[in-house]
C-alpha cells in the first residue's frame, strides 16, 4: 500500500483549493463523483434531515455521497422501546429517503452496550435477567429488526465496540450475562434473519496493536465456525497528528489480510493540533471571566 504522509495530503488539498480559487471556470467534482467509482462514500443521517428540517444538510448529502447510515434511528433504544413493541417509524423514513434518492443504506447497529433497548438486561423488578432470557431477547430484537429491513439495507453493524483498547473484552452487560459468545450469537442471528445482507464488526482505536489483534482473532474465530463477516469498521475520529498513521495502516492491512473489507467509519478530520487542550483553555478563560465579573 502506497504511503502518503499527512503533510503531503494537506499540501495536496491546499493546492487544489488555491487552484480552484484561481480559476473560476474550474469544475470540482463532488465527493461521490471523485471517489464513488472506487467505493461507497457515506454520511451519518439523523431524523432532522429525513423530516425536512435540514434542507441545507440534505442538499449536501444528496450531492456529495452515495451511501447513508442511520445515526440513531436504527438503534435498539429507538426502534424497540418495549419488550413486545417495535417502532420503525424513523428508520422507515430513512429507508424511504435513501431509496428515493438512490443512496445505499447501511444499518447501525444491532448490538451495542451504549444504546440498547432500555429493558434489555433487567426484568420487571429491576433484576438482571438470566443468560437464557438475554439470549432470547437478543434473538428477538435482531430477527425482527433485520427481517423488517430485509432487501432495503446493504449491510449491518452487527456488534459495536466489544473490545477495550488493550484487546480484552469490554465488560458490558452482554458480556457479563452471556459471555464472549454474545458476539458469535449476534452474527448467527443476523445471518439467519437475512442470509443476503452483509455483516460488519465496528470499533474505535483500531490502530492500537492489542485491539487490532483481538479484532483479527474475532474475524478468524467467526470464519472458523462458518459464520459470515464481511467487513471491519474502523471508527476514524482523526487529526493531522493522531492516531499513529503507521499503526493505522497496519490495521487496514491486517484486517484486509483476514479476508474482509475495511470500512473507515465515523470518519472526521480535526484541523486543530490539540482539541482537548483547546477546550480546556477555552473553559479556563470562561472561568476567569466569570471570576472577574463576580469580583467587580
Amino acid at each position: 500500500m502506497k504511503k502518503i504522509s499527512t503533510f503531503a495530503l494537506g499540501l495536496m488539498l491546499a493546492s487544489a483549493a488555491f487552484a480552484q480559487k484561481g480559476n473560476n471556470n474550474t469544475t470540482i467534482p463532488t465527493f461521490q463523483e471523485a471517489m464513488g467509482k472506487y467505493f461507497l462514500v457515506g454520511a451519518a443521517v439523523n431524523t432532522s434531515l429525513t423530516d425536512g428540517q435540514d434542507p441545507a444538510g440534505e442538499e449536501v448529502v444528496k450531492k456529495q455521497f452515495n451511501q447513508v447510515v442511520a445515526e440513531n434511528c436504527m438503534k435498539g433504544e429507538e426502534n424497540h422501546p418495549e419488550v413486545n413493541r417495535f417502532d420503525f417509524t424513523d428508520g422507515d423514513k430513512l429507508a424511504d429517503w435513501a431509496e428515493k434518492n438512490g443512496k445505499t443504506l447501511i444499518g447501525h447497529c444491532l448490538v451495542w452496550h451504549s444504546q440498547p433497548p432500555k429493558w434489555m438486561f433487567t426484568d420487571d423488578k429491576g433484576n438482571l435477567v438470566s443468560r437464557e432470557v438475554l439470549i432470547g431477547r437478543m434473538y428477538n430484537h435482531i430477527m425482527n429488526v433485520v427481517t423488517h429491513y430485509k432487501g432495503r439495507v446493504k449491510g449491518w453493524d452487527v456488534v459495536n465496540e466489544a473490545f477495550e483498547d488493550d484487546g480484552s473484552y469490554r465488560k458490558s452487560l452482554y458480556y457479563k450475562i452471556i459471555g464472549p459468545e454474545f458476539i458469535e450469537l449476534a452474527f448467527r442471528f443476523a445471518h439467519e434473519a437475512d442470509p443476503n445482507v452483509e455483516l460488519y464488526y465496528n470499533d474505535y482505536s483500531t490502530s492500537k496493536p492489542a485491539k487490532r489483534e483481538a479484532i483479527c482473532k474475532l474475524v478468524r474465530d467467526l470464519k472458523a465456525k462458518g459464520l459470515r463477516i464481511d467487513a471491519v469498521g474502523m471508527q476514524s475520529h482523526n487529526g493531522f497528528d493522531y492516531p499513529d498513521y503507521a499503526e493505522y495502516e497496519k490495521s487496514i492491512e491486517a484486517f484486509a489480510g483476514e479476508g474482509v473489507k475495511v470500512m473507515l467509519t465515523e470518519l472526521d478530520m480535526n484541523m486543530l493540533p490539540n482539541p482537548e487542550g483547546f477546550a480546556v483553555r477555552k473553559s479556563a478563560r470562561s472561568l476567569n471571566f466569570r471570576r472577574s465579573t463576580i469580583h467587580t
